[in-house]
């Protein structure tokens, strides 16, 4: 993919985040991609939902396990506002999709909250577990990190 794709599937992400706050949860929208087909979004409905795991890489992830064939699977790309939680990269290494694309890095939103990120990066966490899933970002840090900052001050 190239940057400007990448930046175009992020700015979705960014608005799902956005759209997620706007539903009563937390900053963070993801969306799955394959060969220029976005297959499915999500966004954050962890309060709504009552559901500390309804995060929307983990429902994605999920969402690409039952739905998508394994050859299938290698060939998505996530896109996400953030960069996935510990859960979130386990669900997707589990799921053994292709690629994640971020926009912000754990450890920043750590910064930005003042703590109480679990600050394990992603791509650690796949390549403890011997996954192959590719791991890039941030991608417009700057943008994904607005809807943090205004959300959590």
């Amino acid at each position: 993919m190239t940057a400007s794709v990448d930046e175009q599937y992020i700015r979705q992400a960014i608005d799902l985040a956005e759209r997620a706050v706007e539903n009563g949860n937390t900053p963070f929208g993801s969306l799955l991609v394959r060969d220029g087909t976005v297959l499915r979004t999500a966004e954050n409905t962890t309060v709504t939902d009552d559901d500390l795991a309804a995060h929307p890489e983990c429902k994605l992830a999920r969402w690409a396990g039952q739905e998508l064939e394994a050859d299938e699977r290698t060939d998505v790309t996530m896109y996400t506002s953030t960069e996935p939680c510990p859960m979130c990269a386990s669900a997707i290494h589990y799921a053994g999709l292709g690629r994640v694309v971020f926009s912000v890095a754990g450890s920043t939103l750590n910064d930005l909250r003042g703590g109480g990120v679990i600050d394990v990066p992603c791509s650690e966490i796949i390549d403890r577990a011997g996954g192959e899933t590719t791991v890039d970002g941030p991608v417009l840090e700057e943008a994904g990190c607005a809807v943090h900052e205004s959300f959590f001050g």
